[in-house]
Formats: structure tokens, sequence, C-alpha cells
């Protein structure tokens, strides 16, 4: 373990670490598109789980639900991953020791797990799904574990910036 705590001090203690975190704008600039990220993410996912439980688009198929907002997913989680990581670099040994961040990762591999299992073994006869009643309770429930998750997620982020310690700088 001893090795990884080298890591998180090397990346803290980088160029780029030190830049963001010294600097009055970049942080909350990442900061604010990390948060904006999260917030699609989260969104477009709770829509097509509240979907998959019944709960909106009542008149829509799961697969129109899923591919139009989807993308909107994927292209949000990748600035939500790219600003993550910044900010992680920026206080690593600090961030990689807080509960909630461990928790936070954690639920996001869960998250990954769900979604996988979902794609690869409930959802592969998704276009039979052509009205509510024909979602199977297998899929309802990878809906609530991802609402569930993703929520955890979310409050695990947003517990972090007041859980961390700040760094001062050297």
């Amino acid at each position: 373990m001893n090795d990884l705590n080298d890591i998180f001090k090397l990346l803290n203690d980088s160029n780029f670490g030190f830049a963001v975190r010294e600097n009055d704008y970049l942080f909350p600039m990442i900061e604010s598109l990390h948060v904006l990220s999260d917030v699609i993410v989260f969104g477009s996912i709770a829509m097509v789980d509240l979907h998959l439980l019944g709960l909106t688009f009542r008149r829509s198929n799961f697969s129109k639900v899923s591919t139009e907002l989807l993308p909107f997913t994927w292209v949000a989680f990748f600035f939500a991953f790219i600003t993550g990581v910044a900010l992680f670099i920026s206080n690593a040994v600090n961030y990689s020791a807080n509960t909630f961040f461990q928790a936070k990762m954690f639920l996001l591999v869960l998250a990954g797990i769900n979604m996988l299992v979902f794609q690869h073994l409930i959802s592969e006869d998704h276009h039979r799904w052509s009205q509510q009643s024909q979602i199977p309770n297998s899929a309802r429930l990878a809906g609530l574990i991802s609402l569930t998750v993703w929520l955890g997620v979310v409050l695990c982020g947003r517990w972090i910036g007041f859980t961390i310690e700040p760094v001062l700088a050297n």
C-alpha cells in the first residue's frame, strides 16, 4: 500500500496538482464543470431508471428513451471523469484517504457492474419492451439499484467537500 501512497504523493506534488490547487480560478472552474457533468450524468441516468420503474415516459418504449438519453450520459461522464481526475490530482493524498471519496469510488464501481449486468444479461431483449407492462422485474430491479447507487455517488461526492483536509501551500 505504501507504493500507492507514493503515487498519490507524486500526483499531489506534480506541477499540474500544484497549479490546480493554487490557482484562484482553476480549481473552482474545474469543480464547476465536474458538478455540471455530474448533474447531467445523474439526471439522464435517473430518467432512464425512473422509466424502468414505470414512473416516467410511460408512453415511450425503453429503446427510444435510452437511445435519446444515453449519449448525453456518456459525453457528460467523459467530462466528469476528466475533471474528477484533475480535482483528485490537486489533493491526491487527502482525497485517497477520505472515507466519502473511497465510498464514491466504490459506488462508481457498483454502478458500472450494475450497468454491465443490465446491458449484457437483462436488456438483451429490450426491443420487445414496447409497453411499460412488458419491462421485466429484473430490469426494474436494475433500475432501482442504479438509481440508489447513483444517488449515493452524488451524496458522497457532495460530502467530500465538507470532510477533506485542505492542502497548505509548500
